[in-house]
């Protein structure tokens, strides 16, 4: 169990996020565009820009270090590598992990050798979850993955994840609008508005009986296949 307490952060005198949390084998964090989802992620990871401040308190029975304990998975796959370069140069673990992680995602060896332009979207995300364990992370990331995807993919990922998590046994964190595919991916689910907790609980129980009404709006634009917005 990972335990975020008191996680603000600020920018200047206005703070954005003011949260506390615990991630156990799959936590969502799901609100619309500008809720502080994604900024709360890059404070764990370290990655916030230089204007915001960031404080918390973490308990965890480990260190959260990026590419060790911490593996990520951002946002959109076509700018997460670089273009110029084969996949093969930008993968820091041995070949032997490689191979192994390709074969349990569904990946010809062959793609090792290519440059990223060279693969389709569901194939390069799948590279950047290769990359992404290859470190063999306690706990990983994910900065709403399947958005450039399209419906097929997405569902397609989300499986994948599923059988990663329980083969591995590492705990997520999923940054989503998208409460629904959220619901498949992760057991516990926290919604939040403006940097603030609105809703918490079981995923089926938020899905199916949710109690705040901004809970309800995002439930209703998740199943009608469009990102609510105020």
């Amino acid at each position: 169990m990972i335990t975020v307490r008191t996680l603000r952060i600020e920018k200047g005198e206005e703070r954005l996020v003011d949260l506390s949390f615990s991630i156990g084998e799959a936590l969502a964090l799901v609100g619309q565009s500008g809720s502080g989802k994604s900024l709360t992620l890059k404070a764990l990871l370290g990655m916030l820009p230089g204007n915001l401040k960031a404080t918390m308190k973490v308990e965890a029975p480990f260190d959260l270090v990026r590419g060790e304990t911490l593996g990520f998975i951002p946002q959109n796959p076509f700018t997460s590598l670089s273009p110029m370069t084969k996949i093969s140069k930008q993968w820091f673990a041995s070949e032997t992990k490689a191979r192994e992680l390709f074969g349990l995602l569904d990946l010809d060896w062959s793609l090792f050798d290519r440059y990223p332009p060279q693969l389709s979207g569901g194939q390069l995300q799948r590279v950047i979850i290769a990359i992404a364990l290859s470190s063999d992370p306690r706990l990983l990331l994910l900065d709403e993955p399947t958005t450039a995807l399209d419906p097929k993919l997405r569902e397609e990922i989300a499986r994948v994840l599923v059988e990663l998590r329980a083969r591995f046994g590492f705990s997520i964190l999923f940054v989503t609008h998208d409460i629904n595919l959220a619901g498949r991916i992760c057991d516990q689910m926290l919604v939040i508005r403006k940097g603030r907790a609105v809703e918490s609980g079981p995923s089926h129980r938020v899905l199916t009986q949710p109690e705040a009404d901004y809970t309800r709006r995002l439930v209703d634009a998740s199943f009608a296949n469009r990102e609510f917005r105020q």
